[in-house]
């Protein structure tokens, strides 16, 4: 037989057409792109002293707190301290170039740097150090490629729920796993086989410290309480200090006077700032481990660009709040791609938005993005001056601090609402929460996310469908009574409600029920307040079509606006169901359509009854 298989040109045209789908979304998507390669150019028109010195004196304030939070989270991360301090600067210096905000400050947080202890923890074997690089390099891509498809802007279809629990339970972590340093105890454990088990979850944390309480160091405790008692006299006595600096200098140098007393005191001696440490080995793509470092760490990489979208998201919204400014939550997504990328060749772990970090940003006058950039500026300065001094604080000292920064994060009166404003939220932060105390944190997040978008599903995917009649003055209404037609063949049934994916079984149940009368013989559905049909509905509406044709039935739709008839002609079910079976809404009568149809249905049915009325008063509001 000459010429190609017909199932081949049929594959081929599916793929043309797919790929010219591809092709024709991705112009348009390009086209309407509102992204600005550099919106840092606005901010320097009519730039002067006068705003120079109000950032500068921002960025000096900020840089005392982005010091010693950035090694702070280096050491929650399980990373070198550098890694931290170059991360804020790397970040500090790039994402202003591009953010939207004035007064965004990028660099490591809690949150993302938590993810990377717990997903590094459940496979100690893994090389930390080596595959961070690409880790960066890969939530920098995600997050560009994010920016381009306009994904910020979905971030406010996620549950503020789920963020709160998140958070909580990440604090609840945080708190947990810096007792160990606090204790002077190793988190891992040596089993009888040589393996090592590093604890992770929260009640592997607790069970791991009390086993292990009888080899706790005094020491370390003692310097711990000292450090408490300084960070809360400065808090209390000057807020506006730079509370975390001056409570790591202070215990610094006591335990350094201390040790002259022969006092053992656990210190970061091992930190190294040089030049070269500075930098990390640069993402190797042509690794024979490249794809197997991918694949392992795409979840991962998905999850950090994720979370760094919320946190962003959630930091300009609370500074939008108070400033008033319009902000491109695409533009920071862009930022923070950027900003990431830049991270993956000269620093050392993944960035997001900080939201302390910012509003001190904000609070102390900052200007434009220059405060944020120098801010960068000056912790680079600081990584490669005061990096020798790192080696003299106490692991116990900055375990502390950190636990305070993640008590600061567990809101009371958020978490109040969230577990008493409906069953579902509390239901969704109870299971978040869960998740994120007993599983790695990059899946207790889209555990989370999941949970609350089946939720929302199921109040959204239910369809009301209800039986009309014409009364005697021509209006369309409900029937008085369900199953007690003028026309026993005939059945008008009105839709009302979402007809995606979710609702298409109980809608072909609720149509199914209807058809159980043995009378009838055509069924007019009046889709017009019906909404977002999709795929799977339409699916379900063919099989209808074929199962009442199979047994002498038909069925009409009727009131059927632009979008649904679009899915209809894009589906074919227009052919399957028949071009005269179908009647267009009409906006200036909306109960034409259906006359239209009920006069089709007595055609069907060979009857002769009188016409049917339908009086339209323009002024009169009506049931549509």
């Amino acid at each position: 037989m000459s010429g190609q298989p017909e199932h081949s040109t049929t594959f081929r045209q599916i793929l043309r057409h797919l790929l010219w789908q591809c092709r024709t979304w991705l112009k348009t998507t390009l086209a309407e792109s509102t992204l600005d390669p550099l919106p840092f150019r606005r901010w320097m028109v009519g730039y002067g002293p006068k705003r120079l010195r109000a950032d500068l004196r921002a960025a000096m304030s900020v840089s005392l707190l982005d010091l010693p939070q950035g090694m702070a989270y280096a050491a929650l991360a399980g990373l070198p301290l550098q890694a931290g301090t170059m991360c804020s600067a790397v970040s500090g210096i790039t994402g202003s170039l591009f953010s939207s905000s004035r007064y965004t400050v990028l660099g490591p947080t809690n949150a993302t740097a938590f993810m990377i202890f717990s997903f590094f923890a459940a496979g100690p074997e893994l090389d930390r150090a080596g595959m961070m690089p690409l880790l960066v390099f890969m939530v920098g891509a995600l997050l560009l490629f994010g920016s381009f498809l306009r994904v910020a802007e979905l971030a406010q279809y996620i549950s503020r729920t789920v963020v709160v629990a998140y958070v909580t339970g990440a604090s609840l972590l945080i708190i947990s796993s810096q007792l160990a340093s606090i204790l002077d105890l190793s988190m891992v454990t040596v089993l009888e086989d040589g393996s090592h088990v590093q604890r992770r979850t929260l009640p592997g944390i607790w069970i791991h410290l009390a086993t292990h309480l009888k080899d706790s160091h005094w020491q370390s405790v003692l310097v711990a309480l000292v450090t408490a008692t300084i960070y809360i006299a400065i808090r209390s006595l000057r807020p506006q200090w730079p509370t975390l600096a001056l409570s790591l200098v202070i215990s610094a140098s006591l335990a350094a006077v201390a040790s002259q007393f022969g006092l053992q005191i656990s210190t970061y001696a091992d930190a190294r700032f040089g030049i070269l440490d500075l930098l990390p080995s640069f993402p190797d793509f042509v690794s024979p481990r490249f794809f197997s470092d991918f694949s392992h760490l795409f979840g991962l990489a998905l999850a950090l660009a994720f979370l760094a979208t919320l946190e962003s998201a959630s930091m300009n919204k609370t500074l939008a709040s108070v400033t008033g400014q319009r902000l491109d939550p695409n533009q920071d997504m862009f930022s923070l791609g950027m900003a990431n990328l830049a991270c993956a060749y000269l620093s050392g772990m993944p960035c997001s938005g900080s939201l302390t970090r910012s509003a001190l940003n904000y609070q102390t006058g900052a200007r434009t993005p220059v405060a944020a950039l120098l801010n960068g500026l000056f912790c680079l300065l600081g990584a490669l001056t005061l990096g020798q001094l790192v080696g003299y604080i106490p692991r116990a000292s900055l375990a502390v601090l950190i636990i305070c920064v993640a008590v600061s994060l567990v809101n009371h009166r958020h978490i109040r609402v969230c577990l008493s404003a409906t069953g579902s939220d509390a239901l969704v932060f109870l299971t978040t929460l869960t998740a994120t105390l007993l599983v790695p944190l990059h899946v207790a997040i889209f555990t989370g996310v999941g949970i609350s978008v089946m939720l929302y599903l199921r109040k959204v995917s239910q369809p009301r469908l209800v039986e009309y009649e014409f009364t005697q003055e021509g209006d369309l209404a409900e029937a008085s009574q369900s199953g007690t037609r003028q026309n026993p063949s005939v059945s008008i049934v009105h839709v009302e409600g979402e007809l995606f994916f979710g609702a298409a079984d109980l809608f072909r149940t609720q149509i199914q029920r209807t058809c159980g009368d043995p009378n009838l013989r055509v069924i007019i559905l009046r889709l017009k307040n019906a909404r977002h049909l999709d795929a799977t509905c339409v699916l379900a509406l063919e099989d209808l079509i074929r199962l009442l044709r199979k047994e002498g039935r038909e069925l009409l739709i009727s009131g059927v606006m632009k979008d649904v008839h679009r899915v209809l002609r894009d589906s074919g079910l227009v052919e399957v169901l028949g071009r005269e079976n179908i009647f267009p809404a009409s906006p200036s009568n909306p109960n034409l359509a259906t006359r239209n149809a009920l006069k089709r249905a007595q055609k069907l049915l060979g009857t002769t009854e009188a016409d049917v009325k339908i009086f339209f008063d323009p002024g009169k509001k009506k049931d549509s």
